[in-house]
């Protein structure tokens, strides 16, 4: 009697723990570049030491290597629409009757066949969706690809009392894209992945249960 107990209640915090299915993150895990250090400056009293890294004097602070960060600006304005409509109408009559009969039949030819039937479908459907983002992000540059694009990641974390909201962001950037100011919009990134996703009890309050899952994917109706 003790087992079946335990048993039961093994399988209802389990069930519990599977109330949440994790899904992985759009903008990909996170990267860690490994930057290596610059060279100790030769005691030699010079002041300019090539070897230690340097920026020219008039050069902008445009990212460039892996490492160099960049902010991305988002004004993600998507709006999309659909509607479908469709109907069939089909009709059909067929009609027989018999002018001779076997012998001893002669009674059946009186009764003819006459059968008749039709068909109709009607349907209809839309969808309609509006998105809006907008705000900053600071992300790294990952990589310098061959072409010189640069492939950046970045993401954010803000801890509040009800859980976590994290802000992910993930694409390639054209260095002529980039403004003056370090900056450049989310519209000009190319495949731009874009998440803003939280935890906590209110999100988990927003997520349909294990059990309404499971009925929902076995209901015949």
């Amino acid at each position: 009697m003790r087992l079946s107990i335990r048993l039961a209640l093994a399988a209802i915090f389990l069930a519990s723990g599977c109330a949440q299915i994790p899904q992985s993150s759009l903008a990909g895990e996170p990267e860690w570049i490994e930057i290596p250090l610059p060279p100790e400056p030769r005691a030699n009293g010079a002041v300019y030491q090539p070897e230690a890294g340097y920026r020219p004097l008039f050069e902008d602070y445009r990212p460039r290597m892996s490492g160099d960060l960049l902010t991305v600006v988002f004004n993600e304005q998507v709006s999309a629409s659909k509607n479908s409509e469709v109907n069939a109408d089909r009709e059909g009559a067929s009609t027989f009757t018999a002018d001779t009969a076997p012998l001893g039949l002669e009674k059946l030819a009186e009764y003819g066949l006459d059968i008749s039937g039709s068909s109709y479908f009607e349907g209809s459907g839309g969808a309609e969706a509006r998105n809006t983002f907008s705000g900053t992000l600071t992300v790294t540059v990952l990589e310098v690809l061959p072409n010189r694009n640069l492939r950046v990641r970045g993401e954010k974390q803000i801890r509040i009392n009800q859980g976590t909201e994290f802000i992910r962001f993930s694409g390639i950037v054209d260095p002529r894209e980039i403004t003056g100011e370090n900056s450049v919009l989310s519209t000009q990134v190319a495949d731009a992945r874009i998440e803003y996703i939280g935890d906590g009890y209110i999100n988990e309050a927003q997520t349909m249960g294990w059990l309404q899952r499971l009925l929902l994917n076995i209901a015949p109706y």
